[in-house]
């Protein structure tokens, strides 16, 4: 690498969807609109949780965890993209890059972590329905909770001490909405060999695998204790009581792997599968547990009467 192309950067400069003209305008009055529906829907459903007695249950114990995450998840990737739409301001400094890039990761690890536990409270209500209060109680689904935040942050440790070390970049423009370790690596004249096999081990295996592993082997056992039910109206009714999880779990991993297995020289198109991570899975997840759960849609109902007859 000549040395006169290499640079010791103190902010950088976001690319966003500079790349995609013609879409750039309608792509950032998306993101304001997913932005605000994803506080709205996950702001209600958090004030449901902590409001309506009928929902202090484990598995709204987690929804609600999962509400307050995706209310930090959202506002970190998507507010320096408001920012660029509103203001045109499109640099941020190298530290501020650093804590949202550290930010994202744990956010992102914790959700795949709540929504594990969220399966084995799935699996303990089918399979283990008689030993629910004793496996499921109140400091079971704390310790798991914090579990889930703890670990989550202390993980993302190792990847984001090697990176915060790089000394120089070929370039201070990263093609990405917001700071992200691969497009912060395609820039970077450090060697980076150490670094990816950090972000394979602990990013791929700990972060992304051994929780979809156990939630796979989770609903292993759901589906067979399912289909061992005699009536066909049990099977559907334990099978529902799951769906709500069950989707949401299908449609993070789908979009994980569709964001991090892109072709190269397809990165506008992964841009808007980042999007898509990031900005409208949170707004779904609300939909998703509002739409499909008769409890989240009682609870509303009551919310709104209650609310009604005030006034």
């Amino acid at each position: 690498m000549n040395e006169r192309n290499k640079t010791v950067v103190t902010f950088f400069i976001l690319k966003g969807f500079s790349d995609i003209p013609q879409l750039q305008t309608p792509i950032y009055l998306l993101i304001l609109l997913i932005y605000l529906t994803t506080l709205v829907g996950n702001i209600l459903i958090l004030l449901l949780v902590c409001l309506d007695p009928h929902l202090h249950t484990p598995m709204y114990f987690f929804l609600g965890n999962l509400s307050a995450l995706d209310i930090g998840y959202t506002t970190v990737a998507l507010h320096k993209s408001i920012d660029i739409f509103v203001r045109g301001d499109n640099e941020v400094y190298f530290i501020d890059c650093m804590v949202q890039m550290y930010s994202l990761t744990w956010f992102g690890c914790n959700d795949l972590m709540l929504l594990t536990s969220m399966g084995y409270d799935r699996y303990v209500a089918i399979c283990k329905p008689l030993h629910f209060t004793t496996l499921m109680n109140s400091g079971v689904c704390a310790g798991l909770a914090i579990f889930c935040w703890a670990f989550s942050f202390l993980e993302v440790i190792p990847s984001f001490a090697l990176i915060s070390q790089f000394s120089c970049y070929t370039l201070n423009i990263i093609n990405h909405f917001f700071c992200d370790v691969l497009p912060l690596i395609e820039i970077s004249c450090n060697d980076t060999s150490i670094l990816e096999m950090v972000i394979f081990i602990d990013g791929g295996l700990v972060a992304v695998f051994i929780p979809f592993l156990l939630t796979f082997i989770s609903y292993v056992f759901i589906i067979v204790t399912i289909m061992k039910i005699k009536s066909s109206t049990g099977r559907r009714k334990a099978f529902y009581t799951c769906s709500s999880h069950l989707t949401a779990v299908l449609i993070l991993y789908a979009s994980l792997v569709s964001q991090y297995f892109t072709p190269s020289g397809t990165f506008k198109y992964s841009k808007l599968l980042s999007l898509f991570n990031t900005a409208v899975v949170p707004m779904l997840n609300p939909l998703i547990y509002s739409l499909k759960n008769n409890d989240v849609k009682s609870a509303v109902q009551k919310k709104l009467k209650h609310f009604t007859s005030v006034f």
